[in-house]
């Protein structure tokens, strides 16, 4: 049984068709890249797994761990292990980085998490993001560079250990050291967890230092290609063209 099936989806906001007849399967511990053009409905689909209420599910369904969740909230689907990051992490003024990470792991894990081994497992995962610690006590992305911004959403991924982890445009508009940090802080996810991740992009650098299973390519809607990590290097050299044509 795959942990994730999705079974000819069809997604709308407003009257705009947006997905059609879309088709995905990811097993445990699989890394999946969804690529294509801009507009081509990448974020829209990393939106509806989450379930965000702004789209309407117009045929098809999403089965996660064996069950249909395709009418649950996003915080019922946050307790069972989906986690997505923001193509643009939205700032949260008086709430601090760490009492909002802090909130969220209590909520998944049905439990209080201890303060001094918080903060210790904490910082420690800043590290590997080269992250100043004096963030952990800043309110949530206010005044954060575009770089700090995506190093908190892997960070908030890192804590909370997600069985199906969302990454929606995690590598745009960084610099390429950024881009290394935060490939880092991806790479010991897929390294000591044994969760899948979706890795949706219309770049390919985050990728380089990445197991990718399997690769997806997404136009107008529809996924019109499915391969290995070859496909990557295929889209590297002719871009989405051909795809475009058809």
């Amino acid at each position: 049984m795959a942990l994730l099936e999705i079974k000819n989806l069809s997604v709308k906001i407003g009257d705009k068709q947006i997905l059609k007849n879309v088709n995905l399967s990811v097993e445990k511990g699989e890394t999946h890249v969804l690529m294509g053009p801009n507009g081509a409905g990448k974020s829209t689909l990393g939106n509806v797994i989450m379930g965000n209420e702004n789209y309407e599910v117009t045929e098809g369904s999403i089965i996660y761990k064996g069950i249909d969740i395709t009418e649950t909230s996003v915080t019922e689907r946050a307790k069972n292990g989906i986690f997505l990051s923001f193509q643009n992490p939205i700032e949260v003024p008086g709430i601090t980085l760490s009492n909002f990470i802090r909130n969220a792991k209590d909520e998944v894990e049905g439990q209080k998490n201890r303060i001094w081994a918080f903060r210790k497992e904490l910082e420690a995962k800043m590290k590997l993001l080269n992250m100043d610690k004096e963030y952990a006590d800043r309110d949530l992305n206010v005044g954060f560079s575009g770089g700090e911004k995506k190093k908190a959403e892997i960070l908030q991924m890192l804590m909370l250990n997600p069985v199906l982890a969302i990454l929606d445009e995690t590598d745009s508009g960084l610099d390429v050291d950024a881009v290394r940090t935060v490939s880092e802080g991806v790479k010991d996810f897929q390294e000591k967890g044994e969760g899948a991740m979706i890795i949706i992009t219309h770049s390919t650098r985050i990728l380089d230092a990445l197991n990718v299973d399997k690769t997806h390519i997404l136009v107008n809607g529809t996924i019109v290609r499915s391969g290995d990590s070859s496909l990557v290097s295929e889209i590297n050299e002719g871009g989405f063209e051909k795809y475009l044509e058809q």
